[in-house]
């Protein structure tokens, strides 16, 4: 899983992604400095996953990890190719999901673009230079389609009226991923990669003595806003959150109980918002003192056999069934031996649809 980290110029998309990815990449003050885009790889924090290890007692513990990509700054005529809008564009396409950091902070030494703190207004200002990047690449595949239509192609035909109701849409300002489709256009749709149709979690990035929910709540009418249309809407103050990721975990609990930050604005509450929002759950795989615990992310809906195919695909294609156990009781029971004696464990097919907190070893042959 990829995810982008995107906004609008100094409002703490470097910093946010530093404090996820630990990789102190270069954070400036003063918009389009940031012409290059990082990547980092990012563990997903998960207490289930260090409580298994414990029970299990492994050597290894493997948490699950998120692609994580920051973005050069959007600004107002990025579809026209401002700023450092083509770079910026090329590099949305790239990712499965967006995290919109929206500036939620008050430093006059950080330069604000617009100098006002309105979320809803920045909102539509980087969602509408998405849009117009949308129209421009629907038009040119109008255009090939349209020649192709003309000399009797009833697969062309089908595909112009789509593009030409697409088309409409987007010029009216609705967001590709608000346009319904069918089963049938699909394809075609995750074909045209549009970047207005990633999902989206929305981040506040806050001041550092400012509490989550003193922030969720002191822009209430913008989150109950994005929440009306679907949008998830967490807040951090990342600037605290890069300083912890750079101490022990011991020593960052002890500062953040200190300084009375609320869990609800950790990295770990960011990243679980992100699993939501792509609609990803998480399974495990582990057996008393064997090699590994390990926490794997799986969409939703997944098989058993699919979810062996996440691991290799050769247990995928030889994949015979699953023993599944739920988390909770392994962690008590400590082996899936004990946990068959109990009947806690059960033996599942291929079609068999992966549940969070599922535990699994797989039976396969080869």
């Amino acid at each position: 899983m990829k995810l982008g980290i995107v906004g609008l110029p100094n409002v703490g998309k470097t910093t946010l992604f530093n404090a996820l990815t630990h990789a102190n990449a270069a954070a400036t003050a003063y918009a389009f400095t940031s012409a290059e885009s990082n990547l980092g790889v990012v563990a997903v924090p998960d207490s289930r996953l260090d409580r298994l290890d414990e029970a299990l007692e492994t050597p290894k513990k493997v948490n699950a990890t998120i692609d994580v990509v920051d973005i050069a700054g959007l600004a107002e005529g990025a579809s026209r190719g401002e700023g450092l809008g083509n770079r910026f564009l090329a590099d949305i396409r790239g990712v499965d999901a967006v995290a919109h950091v929206i500036r939620a902070f008050t430093n006059p030494e950080v330069a604000h673009v617009s100098e006002r703190l309105d979320p809803r207004a920045d909102v539509d200002l980087v969602e509408t230079e998405l849009v117009l990047s949308d129209v421009e690449l629907v038009e040119r595949r109008l255009d090939k389609t349209r020649k192709a239509a003309r000399s009797g192609d009833k697969a062309a035909k089908h595909e112009l009226e789509v593009l030409e109701a697409l088309n409409e849409a987007l010029l009216g300002g609705r967001l590709a991923k608000r346009i319904e489709r069918t089963a049938d256009d699909a394809p075609l749709f995750r074909e045209l990669a549009l970047v207005s149709d990633r999902p989206v979690l929305f981040v506040l990035n806050i001041d550092d003595d400012q509490s989550a929910a003193g922030a969720l709540e002191q822009h209430a009418d913008f989150v109950e806003w994005a929440r009306g249309r679907g949008d998830q809407v967490v807040a951090v103050a990342a600037r605290l959150e890069a300083e912890l990721a750079d101490l022990e975990p011991e020593d960052a609990a002890e500062f953040r109980a200190e300084l009375g930050a609320d869990e609800a604005g950790t990295l770990a509450v960011v990243l679980r918002a992100a699993d939501e929002v792509l609609g990803y759950i998480t399974f495990f795989t582990g057996d008393f003192r064997s090699s590994e615990s390990r926490a794997w992310q799986l969409p939703r809906g997944w098989t058993a056999k699919q979810a062996a195919g996440r691991i290799h695909s050769d247990i995928e294609h030889g994949f015979v069934r699953a023993k599944v156990v739920g988390i909770a009781d392994l962690i008590e029971l400590k082996s899936f031996h004990a946990a068959g004696e109990k009947a806690l464990q059960r033996t599942e097919g291929k079609d068999y649809v992966v549940q969070d907190g599922d535990v699994i070893n797989f039976m396969h042959t080869g």
